[in-house]
């Protein structure tokens, strides 16, 4: 990811966090003095010879292996970074050369996703651990870590230090991820192919822009082998098949408070067309576990003239497009 496009990036999460405060740790602050200093940064990907290093800000976003280093100058009560990596990659997070004073209020807590405001991706629902195994404390008098690991291509740490010249250093890692599942999307335009095999999960791809999506083939097992035409019903109505692929839309990142625009569960070979003028649009894949699903998609970003007739299929326009 360019250093443009990772600071778009991070620009739009901040357009959701203008609504939604960024997180329950930092949700009384309102600046982030590590924003600015990200606009002149030149990010280069790692090489198998070179290790790249550069200083973490305390609102950061992070698309690359290598060696961030945050050391505060100042009071810093309420920062985040966020990790991305590609959709066939996982997140490993690790923390060296740590130097904060826990007792005195300092924490680093790192998270397996990402959170907005209490909203988390992925949601509760779509996520194989429950909520608390999926934040790693630092502090923790109990069972303090050094090292997380994501269960897909997004992390993030909080954290939170009182006194000038402490601070830590993060490592991040993106080890491979053979099956892919509840991807982020780098960029809004692009092709994903999303398969769940014989286990009961749902898996998401999150937009973090208003696209037009096409499915291009679907394949439920369970679907009837003489159905001719496919049926794309709108609002709810497919989740008694317990197989099926929603399209979701929606100002936050939660997946279970998105709005549906249109589930399919019977198979498609062709194209479905789908306009969603939201700050996020999601593929959802529902899998009992008794099949194997697929589907394929291709999505790409909505002009603006594009965003006032968001409504053309029938649906009220329930995002607000200023």
């Amino acid at each position: 990811m360019s250093a443009s496009v990772r600071t778009q990036l991070l620009f739009l999460l901040l357009s959701l966090s203008s609504r939604m405060m960024l997180s329950r740790y930092i949700q009384d602050e309102d600046n982030f003095d590590g924003l600015y200093s990200l606009l002149s940064l030149d990010q280069k990907r790692e090489t198998e010879d070179f290790i790249f290093r550069r200083p973490l800000g305390c609102l950061d976003m992070v698309a690359t292996e290598g060696h961030f280093t945050f050391v505060a100058s100042r009071q810093q009560l309420a920062c985040a970074a966020f990790v991305i990596g590609e959709p066939s990659e996982v997140i490993s997070l690790e923390l060296s050369d740590v130097n904060i004073d826990c007792n005195a209020g300092d924490f680093i807590k790192m998270f397996d996703g990402w959170v907005l405001k209490g909203e988390k991706f992925p949601s509760s629902e779509d996520h194989p651990l429950p909520m608390h195994q999926r934040y790693t404390d630092f502090c923790s008098p109990t069972a303090p870590s050094h090292t997380s690991r994501s269960s897909q291509n997004v992390a993030m740490i909080f954290f939170r230090i009182h006194n000038p010249d402490r601070g830590f250093t993060l490592v991040v890692k993106k080890p491979h991820n053979p099956f892919p599942c509840n991807i982020m999307s780098q960029s809004p335009e692009g092709s994903f192919t999303m398969v769940m095999a014989h286990q009961h999960r749902n898996c998401s791809f999150s937009i973090i822009y208003p696209v037009e999506i096409q499915l291009t083939q679907l394949s439920l097992e369970q679907a009837k082998s003489n159905e001719i035409s496919p049926k794309v019903r709108l609002w709810s109505g497919c989740s008694d098949s317990g197989d099926y692929v929603e399209l979701l839309g929606g100002n936050g990142v939660d997946t279970s408070r998105m709005f549906p625009v249109a589930d399919l569960c019977f198979p498609l070979s062709g194209l479905a067309q789908m306009k969603i003028g939201c700050d996020n649009s999601v593929v959802r894949l529902v899998s009992s576990g008794n099949y194997i699903n697929r589907v394929s998609f291709q999505y790409r970003l909505l002009e603006r003239n594009q965003l006032t007739k968001a409504h053309e299929n029938s649906l009220d326009n329930f995002c607000t497009v200023e």
